[in-house]
């Protein structure tokens, strides 16, 4: 009766292990407070640099005036961005002070990215976002998630836009996700010049002299070097401002020919204007669009990324997507950890045949696992962590943990068996002495991660993250495996002594016994 209670223990246990895991939310690596953060402003496309330095100089003076108590130095620039260069773009990078001056709640970069928005969000003429830098700055500009959205059935760049303003639509309406915005410049009116190749060539004008003409009047060229003062400086032409202002300013160009002479530009070429895209993106060759975004308050990057491809699913056929930088990260990562996890506990099974010389006693141990991941789990889910990396290496870790408290009884039971102690006694005797050094070595290794656990400042969200998995894995496999782990012992030993059809005398408490010798197989 008593083992039938434990194992009907043991199973609900294995239930809820299941349920928790499935209903944990899933990361990459966990948000960090790397000291820096930054602002991306756009403006409405034709707007001057001028009008983005006055969006930009609101941007500085928010976080030298009224976060000064956290922010060390903003650094701006209008013209440029992580989407681009225009001049209806702009950029800040912010430095925060040391974390030993930011030691509150309120002075952390998320709490200073909440202010941020909110105050950026009362600037009508521009969209301002604050944002901190990714876990891993090699892999993208951005914290959150990095989608792409793509056009793989050559739809054409206004369906791909028509798609993209779609999917913000009803990005803006999932509370899973927050500041789902586009990472690019907006199309905007351009001017196009169509040249004739076929009266260039009759006129004799080489390809070369066109392009370099019309680069040279109005966007400048390296000419040669001079001496000046002792310095070599370089000489750049360019038409004079006046002179390059409108499309009319094209009919001033003549270009060389082959023969020496000048040639009007308007004999073979004309020009029309139209609306589009300033920059060609392209992602894995098909024409994309990167959208940023982040999960909202209390949810995961997994979950933002599932929501972001419900959304996609529900988009005009041809139009697909595709993840980059730390979200194709977290894709491959959660692909890739059941066969982590199942390679690790073959690892497991393989070495303790090798060492107890049998393909049955380690059973014994292997169902001890789930009861130190449990505890790591659980530990997890009451902080409010999800499953990403660190979450992944806590577990390979409460798995050897849970190996050597198990190691430690059964190998003294054996011994004892092997002198001519009966099995229970033997499995009794080997639990009682190993105990207190399972209890020792547990409360260590337990005390030893605790800062881990409880860190705060530079790295605290990987050292929080690891340390709360290993620690709740620690105690579960000391304190909720331990008594498990003679049970298994016992039943293992003689489930397979029966199947073996081993004669093995029955004890007063109604468990076989194996004879003096080698345990069985």
């Amino acid at each position: 009766m008593f083992e039938n209670i434990c194992l009907g223990t043991y199973v609900l246990l294995a239930a809820a292990l299941g349920f928790l895991f499935q209903r944990m939310p899933t990361a990459y690596l966990p948000s960090e407070d790397q000291g820096i953060m930054f602002v991306q402003a756009a403006m409405p496309e034709g707007s001057t640099l001028e009008q983005t330095e006055q969006v930009m100089n609101q941007v500085r003076n928010h976080f030298l005036v009224d976060e000064k108590e956290a922010v060390g130095s903003c650094f701006t620039l209008a013209g440029r961005s992580f989407s681009g260069t225009g001049q209806n773009v702009g950029l800040a990078f912010v430095q925060l002070k040391d974390w030993n001056l930011r030691r509150r709640a309120d002075l952390k970069v998320n709490a200073l990215v909440k202010r941020a928005m909110g105050k950026f969000s009362q600037i009508r003429n521009a969209r301002v976002f604050a944002f901190p830098p990714p876990a891993v700055l090699e892999l993208g500009q951005a914290g959150g998630f990095d989608f792409q959205l793509q056009d793989r059935s050559g739809l054409g760049h206004e369906a791909l836009m028509a798609a993209r303003n779609q999917l913000l639509g009803m990005a803006s309406k999932d509370p899973r996700l927050t500041r789902v915005r586009p990472n690019g410049l907006e199309d905007v009116p351009q001017y196009r010049i169509d040249v004739d190749w076929q009266k260039a060539g009759a006129l004799g004008v080489p390809i070369d002299s066109i392009h370099t003409t019309i680069s040279a009047a109005f966007g400048g060229a390296y000419v040669n070097d001079f001496i000046q003062g002792g310095r070599v400086k370089r000489v750049y032409v360019q038409a004079d401002a006046p002179y390059r202002m409108l499309p009319k300013d094209l009919e001033r160009l003549y270009v060389r020919n082959g023969a020496g002479t000048m040639t009007p530009f308007t004999s073979f070429a004309t020009g029309h204007w139209f609306y589009g895209s300033p920059r060609l993106e392209r992602f894995n060759s098909f024409p994309s669009l990167n959208i940023w975004g982040e999960p909202a308050p209390g949810k995961s990057s997994g979950e933002a990324m599932q929501a972001m491809e419900e959304i996609a699913s529900k988009l005009p056929r041809g139009i697909g997507f595709d993840w980059t930088g730390l979200s194709y990260q977290e894709r491959m990562s959660k692909s890739q950890a059941p066969l982590l996890y199942a390679f690790s506990m073959i690892v497991i099974f393989l070495c303790l045949a090798a060492l107890y010389e049998s393909w049955t006693l380690p059973i014994s141990i292997m169902l001890t696992l789930p009861l130190g991941v449990i505890g790591s789990i659980a530990a997890a889910s009451l902080r409010g962590f999800p499953n990403d990396v660190y979450c992944q290496i806590g577990l390979l870790t409460v798995l050897g943990l849970t190996t050597k408290n198990a190691i430690l009884i059964v190998q003294f039971a054996m011994d004892k068996v092997k002198e001519g102690m009966g099995l229970i006694e033997a499995t009794l005797e080997g639990s009682r002495l190993r105990l207190r050094p399972i209890v020792m070595t547990s409360l260590a290794f337990g005390f030893g991660v605790l800062p881990l656990a409880l860190a705060t400042g530079a790295g605290a969200g990987a050292q929080t993250a690891i340390g709360t998995g290993v620690l709740g894995g620690m105690l579960a496999a000391t304190f909720l495996a331990t008594p498990f782990i003679p049970l298994f012992y016992v039943v293992v030993v003689q489930l397979f002594g029966r199947m073996s059809g081993t004669t093995l005398p029955v004890s007063p408490c109604r468990f076989l016994t194996l004879a003096p010798g080698r345990p069985s197989k």
